[in-house]
């Protein structure tokens, strides 16, 4: 059985970390390299950088903070934003990511899926898929540029047909982002997730909702056992520390990464 992986996530809007809840109203938390140094530090097994704006306005990262990461930081990275071509995810992987994460240009150019898990393998490839549970239809749906409230537009997909396509088109990991729950610190979406793992046949990490150690033995255990579990506000705010969070779950019998 693979360890399950601890991923912090740095949302990034004009060079600094920030943070919002339910992908609205968004602070500023600190300085990108700062913060990717104390996570590498604490025992993070991978990080998520997302530059929250890119896609929206059409605009490519700024390659300057990836570079200094890779050079400060001794664990994988994944970067998210405004990647819509191959030549996009080439800057990136050569400063030294090691995954790429597309949400929003999948959605638009689904075939750019396929296009970059040909060219730069499965492993390389994640989806990012933001999703919102209606009340009123009981359905999950997906939404695109989410970086910003102004742009937020609801898609056709439901979130569970997004996840059958992706996979078909060669993603070779999802996180799923439960927009209700984000940043409110009462949980992961249990049913949700539940729902999804049953399709998903490739690594699934979760994201949203984290507020205490228990939450992440939640995901991790055998009734939902996804593959990893990405959290902001519970390390931005020094609610958890990694290292106890970790302790925490090898006495629970999962399977982490020291």
């Amino acid at each position: 059985m693979l360890a399950k992986r601890i991923i912090p996530c740095l949302d990034v809007y004009n060079e600094k970390v920030v943070k919002g809840v339910k992908f609205k109203n968004h602070k500023v938390i600190g300085d990108i390299l700062s913060l990717a140094k104390k996570y590498s530090q604490d025992g993070a097994d991978e990080l998520v950088f997302y530059d929250i704006t890119a896609s929206i306005y059409n605009r490519s990262i700024n390659k300057n903070w990836i570079s200094q990461i890779a050079k400060i930081i001794n664990i994988p990275f994944c970067v998210a934003g405004g990647i819509k071509s191959i030549d996009d995810a080439s800057k990136i992987l050569f400063l030294g990511a090691e995954k790429i994460s597309i949400n929003s240009p999948a959605l638009e150019n689904p075939n750019l899926i396929t296009q970059l898990s040909k060219y730069f393998g499965k492993q390389c490839v994640v989806i990012g898929i933001d999703s919102w549970y209606n009340k009123k239809e009981k359905k999950y749906y997906v939404y695109k540029y989410t970086g910003d409230q102004k742009y937020t537009k609801i898609t056709n997909w439901e979130t569970s047909e997004w996840i059958k396509m992706v996979q078909k088109l060669g993603a070779g990991e999802i996180v799923l982002n439960m927009m209700n729950q984000d940043g409110v610190l009462n949980g992961y979406d249990l049913i949700q997730l539940k729902k999804m793992r049953k399709i998903c046949k490739i690594p699934l990490i979760a994201s949203g909702g984290a507020g205490c150690e228990n939450h992440f033995y939640q995901i991790f255990n055998k009734d939902i056992n996804v593959d990893g579990a990405l959290a902001a506000s519970v390390f931005h705010k020094n609610i958890i520390n990694i290292q106890k969070l970790k302790n925490f779950l090898i006495k629970k019998n999962i399977e982490i990464r020291r």
